[in-house]
């Protein structure tokens, strides 16, 4: 079990590092505070470490990975550095389906952080989530290689793809974060191959 002071929303527990308006918004929306996962992820991702996320279903992973990503970005836009149209966390899926799920349940939050950051007098930056795979329609292609965006989400193949063709593989150039999901449904194909 977790030490309750790591969970604590508090200025002492794992939230206290966050960008204010991340901050705020996770604690609007889980009140109860940060799951173990989370919590244990947190300062591992933050360190730039490799780290592996083992968790039953509903205990937050994705949130993991993803919340310390949007805190870099708005950590540079708050040292005035220009955050959009540069690709920084690529995300890969093995299921299509789920690639447009994670591009939904991200822009939710995204815009929720805005919000609050504006209600703080707090400048937000713009940032942009594209999905790219199978089903990309070639307009939504050619616009991501000229406005990348700040989170690339894709499957195995549509990387394998991406790194393939020179324009694509620019937009990768600048990715500092690589969250891979379910790995295990992955590394065991063709889908495998493709991601090594």
């Amino acid at each position: 079990m977790i030490d309750p002071d790591v969970r604590d929303n508090g200025a002492g527990g794992v939230l206290a590092g966050f960008h204010p308006a991340v901050r705020r918004w996770f604690q609007g929306r889980f009140p109860e505070g940060p799951t173990e996962p989370q919590a244990r992820a947190w300062p591992e991702i933050a360190a730039g470490r490799d780290t592996l996320i083992s968790a039953p279903t509903g205990s937050g992973k994705t949130l993991a990975g993803f919340l310390v990503c949007i805190d870099r970005l708005y950590r540079a836009c708050e040292r005035g550095e220009q955050v959009a149209g540069r690709s920084q966390v690529l995300y890969v899926s093995p299921l299509k389906a789920l690639a447009v799920d994670i591009q939904q349940n991200l822009e939710a939050p995204l815009a929720e952080i805005a919000v609050l950051a504006a209600e703080m007098g707090l400048e937000a930056p713009d940032i942009g989530v594209g999905v790219r795979n199978g089903d990309t329609p070639a307009s939504v292609r050619q616009a991501m290689i000229k406005r990348p965006p700040n989170f690339v989400i894709t499957t195995p193949e549509s990387l394998y793809l991406l790194l393939t063709a020179d324009k694509s593989r620019a937009v990768l150039r600048s990715i500092d974060t690589v969250i891979v999901d379910e790995i295990h449904a992955a590394a065991r194909d063709k889908r495998g191959s493709h991601l090594a």
